[in-house]
């Protein structure tokens, strides 16, 4: 491990956020993390619907921003458009007629690339709910961006209700490849950008203390960092202790753009992802260029 360097030497996390959402329950913990992360990094974000052509939906379908941001405490009671732009940040919301959302998503990110993308992943609902995992998955792998996987079901880190954070317990698993550094600064940016006070980072490599990677670690107020090392499969081992420690996230790299798609197909993070309860923040070990 390196010696901490200043936090502030670290490149910004995100500066635009995609929220694909098909309305339904599950997807409200994906736009509760959205919206709070858009707050945190004044940022923008765009929430877009893939509209199904037998589908009759309005705009009040969509999620309410402003009424979200003044029960959060955000906003005044009442707000307009422009106290939204006083925040330092601004939401658009889009619907794109498609037959396949996937190809819609990616199609959309080409056009408007996002630096945060936020999916819900495992949904099991009617067929207008599209956000299966067949759906999330190939969104993330396709657009090779960070991406932040909220199980279907689980409220997450950031209350929908009162826009409250709960994180506390960070789980970083680090090997020598891809390269974990910047899995490490994001997880340290999401702090800063939440503002969360206090906390623990887990650095956790599976395998040998001399095959341990040498990562820089920040020193963030309030927090602290902690090193485990095991045997095992990686998998499995990742799972067993973010149950153990009681992770409200897990930050992992993953390869970058060129090779994102075929590296996350099979992979430790793919097996992780399908095995975890709390969310699952995905970050490219190189940052992409557009």
């Amino acid at each position: 491990m390196e010696t901490p360097h200043d936090t502030q030497s670290l490149e910004p996390l995100i500066n635009s956020i995609f929220l694909p959402t098909d309305f339904s329950p599950e997807s409200h913990a994906a736009f509760a993390h959205a919206l709070r992360f858009a707050a945190g990094a004044h940022a923008k974000l765009s929430v877009v619907h893939v509209r199904h052509r037998d589908e009759v939906l309005t705009w009040e379908d969509f999620p309410h921003v402003r009424e979200t941001l003044e029960r959060w405490g955000n906003l005044p009671q009442g707000s307009r458009r422009e106290d939204l732009w006083n925040l330092g940040f601004d939401v658009q919301k889009v619907v794109a007629p498609a037959e396949n959302p996937v190809k819609a998503c990616l199609d959309f990110l080409e056009d408007q690339p996002a630096e945060l993308i936020v999916l819900t992943t495992h949904h099991t609902g009617d067929g207008h709910h599209w956000f299966g995992k067949r759906i999330a998955e190939p969104i993330a792998q396709g657009a090779g961006e960070i991406t932040l996987f909220l199980p279907a079901g689980r409220s997450g880190f950031v209350s929908l209700e009162d826009g409250s954070v709960s994180l506390k317990q960070i789980l970083i698993p680090v090997d020598s490849h891809p390269d974990p550094q910047r899995a490490v600064d994001a997880a340290v940016r999401t702090v800063a950008t939440l503002q969360v006070p206090a906390g623990e980072f887990t650095l956790y490599h599976c395998g040998a203390e001399s095959t341990f990677p040498r990562v820089d670690t920040p020193e963030v107020e309030g927090w602290e960092w902690d090193t485990l090392i095991s045997d095992g499969h990686a998998a499995s081992e990742i799972t067993k202790l973010a149950n153990e420690i009681d992770a409200d996230l897990i930050v992992m790299a993953s390869e970058g753009r060129h090779g994102f798609l075929d590296a996350f197909r099979g992979s430790t993070t793919e097996r992780v992802l399908h095995q975890i309860h709390c969310p699952l923040a995905v970050i490219p070990a190189f940052k992409n260029r557009h």
